[in-house]
């Protein structure tokens, strides 16, 4: 009699492990955007040949994070203001539903999960942590909520999330209390388990932070309309 076996997992391949770290080196604003992406630097860092990196770029090339430049090489899109704001409504919208499906879905790990990176938040901006990193705590805290929902949103919202890495972050002494404040407010609807009040809190939350990117000069997209179209 033979035993069942579960299958082992395919390793994941280089190209999808390069293009998992630039996603992540985007997010934390480790790569800016209009910088210069050299392939051996790349390389070096995530320990593969320059191959899996060349084609890990063409396939951010292909969803829009990455664009080419005769005689320049590889860079990271530029977001032109109206771009911006046009992608902060989708992602209201969106990322609004998919708090409301985690706050239905809601398990007692789940919000302990989402407590966890609340306080750690909290902590760093108390401590006096720098705008870079309190801007990647904030997106682990969207997205310890998100991961409540489904996987299929999850992976959705981060395409959207990848779309605007911008040089600068809005989680600045003169943004962050706002923000935070932001942030309790939909923390205590989510507690009380009210999905809808969770929902609209969140989509105004991601509205503010729209306002703020098109009023302050030091927050602004700066790419121009024509190169996000091309």
């Amino acid at each position: 009699m033979t035993s069942e076996v579960e299958p082992l997992r395919p390793p994941q391949s280089r190209v999808a492990y390069v293009v998992e770290r630039l996603k992540e080196d985007l997010a934390n604003g480790l790569i800016q955007p209009g910088e210069v992406i050299k392939q051996t630097v790349l390389a070096k860092r995530y320990g593969v040949s320059p191959t899996p990196v060349r084609e890990a770029l063409r396939a951010l090339e292909a969803d829009g994070t990455i664009t080419y430049q005769p005689h320049r090489g590889a860079s990271v899109r530029e977001m032109a203001p109206e771009a911006a704001v046009d992608l902060y409504r989708m992602r209201a919208s969106a990322e609004s539903t998919a708090t409301e499906m985690a706050v239905e879905r809601m398990t007692p790990a789940g919000l302990r999960q989402i407590e966890a990176k609340h306080a750690e938040l909290n902590k760093a901006r108390a401590e006096g942590a720098s705008a870079a990193r309190l801007s990647q705590l904030n997106r682990e805290l969207h997205f310890a909520i998100y991961a409540q929902s489904s996987q299929l949103v999850v992976d959705y919202l981060e395409l959207l999330w990848s779309r605007f890495t911008p040089a600068s972050t809005i989680w600045t002494g003169k943004h962050a209390g706002d923000l935070a404040d932001d942030h309790e407010a939909i923390m205590e609807a989510i507690r009380r388990g009210d999905a809808k009040q969770a929902s609209e809190l969140m989509a105004e939350h991601i509205l503010r932070a729209s306002r703020i990117r098109a009023e302050d000069p030091e927050a602004r997209a700066e790419g121009s309309q024509t190169d996000m179209d091309s």
